[in-house]
């Protein structure tokens, strides 16, 4: 290998530090060059460093040259390093670029240098603060580390671009930078001479842009189309010419469905709900409705996929519900399994199977796990302190003890786990304890129990893990979750309880106990699916064959990511296990928690009685899922998404593409004689569309979301250039192209419904029978965009897909799950209480209220010019004039003005 390098480039930095890795590994030689020495054939500009391979090929990005000598000293990738080394480039390499020039180049000082990346240096510093870790991505130093170090490295040695205020950010500076190999590279590079040693070779670079000093935001912005080559153009072409041809035929659907070797097989898993709980709308995003998404991707991609989920049935909840009803726990079970088969129904969830875990199969496969344990020596026995209330004469199960945490002193702490602080807990730690159900408090008393001998599979745990983990999409925060539990050392967990409801345990002197609900909930799946075919393990005991993903919210983590592998390491009996583990954050509600108790928040048998449609539910929650970090459902930006997103750019945009077929076409795609803008639109649409599958097969379900509202603005922005209800009724040439226009529009329109499928399934069959796609390009997604509507296509009759929410509507609603029964009271007094005179009151809207009333009334307007112009029915014209004299009349009200008595036309 060959690596050159050029005197003063700042990129040397962390490729000779990478290089230190290699030494005695490989044979490196080091060649200086002169910056404008072309060392890579190929390239039209002078790039160092190189790497150039034994083979001949040659790496020129910094970060792929130290992922190169990283891989080669043993070092296994991860997803943390990659989304750093993403960030690094994209957000902190502009930034710190200006910053350089700014000090080395133009001589600046103080915050004109320090102000471009004081943001990106306090990104970094909050990371590590929140990790606690001592490096980006964990405990040891990794490639992430020494690329950011290489970078930040000229500007930080001076301690006056380091602030004092960021200590994490100064710890990880100073023990990089202490290291040998980082002091050997710097060293070299800027030969005592410091940040100036740069100053030759970037006064030969053109001057960097200033970084964008945008705030990072949710909401979607105006994207700038991407640079296209030629040649992706014409690959996007001559994928579009070929069509319905290029689609594979349709899967035949198995019933059972099961593993069929040398396919993708996918098994997806959500966790599965306690039985006597309705789920709130977290609940729903954190497991099933994310699955579903994935799931109803999976099949679009033509893998054999098998969804699954369950409620949970066994454990003192469900005794306790059962108390409090006066029915069996049975009973209990038997009528919320039905709840929650309805809400998920509603909610238009595709599972496979829907079962539950009070069933003969799941007795037996974990009495058959626990057996194996058992005979292998992976199970302890012990006495156990417990506490036990004795106002309600029974054990307490940690769940129904709460106290404050030991560790954090969090008031509401739970007796198996801490909400606050994450950490597990032993319920007799607790400080004040209380028994949930009487409030009195329990006492500890003693009784024998098992323990599974985590410590003793720990290094199982381990080479699973780091076989697993690299090239997996586990989330971040699951991978950290595991690696904190096992960073503090794995301890016996005990997994039996005192109770009656549960699966017995089958060993002499425990015919009293049941298993621990935490042992066998997730032996559920795979009992549910021996419920569903006597072949389960051809699913469950075929790991060679099956990816296994698995949904959840953070809590459930280690339970999936532990618990459970080490019981099925344990037992040496070939499991499948989880290949990517798919954790999100919390989801909040308004300023708060969800509390069916107090009335807060919107629970799932509560949503289909609001009057909104399933498919909006399902799209703001997955706007707003909590991938990254905890986010918070609120009505008033549930209103402006529908409202902006759905109705004025998805919606607007899928009408008046399938509008102007029916109208200008007779209801027949027309023929399409594409310009180089068209096969440029194309290329960008194909562009976003393997962009939406690069990030739905990494899983990150709300961003690949953002692709399909990114493609419905292009196709807007195309039409309203275009202009095609202007060109109909033009020359000949006119007329042509505005049967491109529309056939393209459409066209487009028929990929979003394929798109949207897995996030609003009643959207996307709709638009597909407003459109008559053909069955295949239903069913199909490929990574072209293709004609799937030819020229000559009938299409059906089209309609509007969705309905503006109202401010009163939604205020209504918010005040209804708000936490009080105000609305009921306030019902009743408007009742026997006498009309009060009407009197207007001017109250001011917020700004961003304003806004979209401002949108909604220039639009309404355009949509009133268009049907003039169009010489349009006089019915619908003034139908939609009486909308927008309402949307002024709603603006006036938002922007404080006193409204004018109408006085109508004056007859001539």
């Amino acid at each position: 290998m060959r690596l050159f390098v050029s005197e003063g480039a700042p990129g040397n930095l962390p490729v000779l530090a990478a290089a230190g890795r290699v030494r005695g590994r490989a044979e490196l030689l080091i060649s200086t060059v002169g910056p404008e020495e072309c060392m890579v054939p190929f390239l039209t500009r002078p790039k160092v460093p190189v790497l150039q391979l034994d083979s001949g090929n040659y790496l020129f990005s910094t970060s792929s040259i130290c992922r190169y000598f990283f891989l080669l000293s043993g070092w296994e990738q991860d997803d943390l390093t990659n989304q750093w080394l993403e960030w690094e480039a994209t957000e902190l390499q502009p930034a710190l670029s200006a910053a350089l020039y700014c000090l080395v180049v133009q001589g600046k000082k103080g915050e004109d240098v320090l102000g471009p990346v004081r943001r990106a240096l306090t990104h970094i510093d909050h990371s590590l603060s929140r990790q606690n870790c001592p490096f980006l991505a964990g405990e040891t130093e990794s490639l992430a580390d020494i690329v950011l170090w290489g970078a930040l490295y000229p500007l930080l040695q001076d301690p006056a671009y380091l602030p004092e205020e960021l200590g994490a950010l100064h710890s990880w500076f100073q023990t990089l930078s202490t290291q040998e190999p980082c002091q050997r590279a710097a060293e070299t590079v800027l030969k005592q001479q410091g940040v100036l040693a740069l100053r030759p070779y970037l006064q030969k670079q053109p001057q960097p842009s200033p970084p964008d000093e945008s705030a990072v935001t949710n909401e979607p912005e105006e994207e700038e189309l991407a640079t296209l080559s030629e040649e992706e153009i014409a690959m996007a072409v001559t994928a579009w010419e070929k069509g319905l041809e290029s689609l594979p035929p349709l899967r035949p659907r198995q019933n059972p469905v099961l593993p069929v070797a040398g396919e993708r097989n996918v098994l997806i898993t959500s966790a599965l709900p306690y039985v006597n709980n309705v789920p709130h709308l977290g609940n729903i995003i954190g497991c099933v409705l994310s699955a579903d998404v994935f799931a109803r991707y999976s099949r679009l991609r033509q893998w054999n996929t098998l969804y699954l989920c369950g409620t949970d049935e066994y454990g003192t909840a469900t005794e306790t519900k059962a108390m409090e009803e006066g029915l069996t726990p049975q009973e209990i079970c038997d009528k919320y399994h039905v709840i929650h088969a309805d809400i998920y129904r509603w909610f238009n969830i595709s599972f496979d199977i829907f079962g539950r875990t009070t069933t003969p199969q799941q007795t037996k496969i974990t009495q058959d796990i626990f057996q194996r344990l058992l005979t292998r020596g992976f199970v302890l026995r012990d006495t156990v302190e417990q506490l036990r209330c004795e106002h309600c004469a029974r054990f307490l199960a940690d769940r129904f003890v709460e106290g404050v945490c030991p560790f954090c002193g969090y008031e509401e702490a739970r007796g198996d786990q801490c909400d606050k602080c994450g950490k597990l807990i032993n319920a007799i730690e607790l400080k004040k304890p209380q028994c949930k159900v009487c409030r009195s408090c329990p006492v500890v008393k003693s009784s024998q129990h098992l323990f599974l001998d985590l410590p003793k599979l720990e290094k199982r745990l381990e080479e699973w893990l780091g076989k697993t983990l690299p090239g997996s999409d586990w989330t971040p925060n699951a991978r950290f979750i595991i690696r904190s539990w096992l960073r503090d050392g794995l301890k016996p967990r005990c997994i039996t309880r005192d109770l009656k409801w549960g699966t017995p345990v089958p060993l002499e002197g425990f015919e009293d106990k049941v298993f621990y609900v935490w042992f066998d909930a997730t032996i559920g799946y795979l009992s549910i699916t021996a419920n569903y075919t006597d072949q389960w393990e051809r699913w469950w005991k075929n790991p060679e064959q099956v990816d296994l993903y698995q949904f959840m919210a953070k809590d459930n983590v280690p339970f999936h990511g532990l618990v459970f592998p080490c019981s099925a390491l344990g037992t040496e009996d070939n499991y499948t296990l989880v290949s990517h583990l798919i954790a999100t954050e919390y989801l909040n509600y308004e300023d708060g928690k969800f509390s069916k108790s107090r009335g807060v928040g919107v629970f799932g048998d509560m949503a289909q009685d609001t009057g909104i449609p399933a498919d909006i539910w399902r799209f703001y929650l997955l706007y707003i899922r909590p991938e990254g970090q905890d986010s918070a459902f609120s009505w008033a930006d549930m209103l402006l998404k529908n409202n902006s997103e759905l109705l004025n750019n998805l919606g607007n945009f899928i009408n008046r593409a399938g509008m102007f077929v029916s109208k200008f076409f007779g209801g027949y795609v027309p023929e399409m004689v594409l310009t180089p803008d068209d096969q440029r639109l194309l290329a960008h649409v194909t562009l976003e569309l393997r962009h939406y599958h690069q990030l739905l097969e990494k899983v990150r379900i709300r961003d690949a979301l953002r692709s399909i509202l990114t493609i419905s603005r292009h196709g807007n922005q195309y039409i309203q250039v275009n202009e095609p209800w202007k060109r109909i009724k033009g020359n000949e040439a006119d007329r042509q192209r505005a049967g491109t226009v529309t056939g393209l529009a459409v066209n487009i329109a028929a990929l979003l419904s394929v798109m949207l499928q897995p996030y609003m399934p009643t959207v996307s069959t709709t638009i597909q029978d407003q459109l008559q796609l053909p069955r295949p390009a239903c069913s199909i997604l490929l990574t072209n965009f293709l004609c799937t509507l030819p020229a000559g296509h009938q299409i059906g009759t089209v309609s509007p897909l969705f309905q503006k929410l109202e401010n009163d509507q939604i205020e209504s609603l918010k005040q209804r799950f708000g936490g009080g029964q105000l609305e009921e009271s306030l019902e009743l007094k408007a009742k026997v209480s006498p009309k009060p005179e009407v009197v207007e009151t001017v109250t001011t809207a917020g700004p961003q209220q304003i806004q979209v009333l401002m949108d909604e009334v220039t639009k309404q307007g355009n949509t009133v010019r268009e049907l003039k112009a169009q010489k349009a029915d006089k019915n619908q014209i003034a139908a939609e004039v009486a909308k927008l004299l309402e949307l002024k009349k709603q603006l006036a009200l938002a922007e404080g003005k006193p409204l004018e008595t109408s006085k109508g036309k004056k007859k001539k």
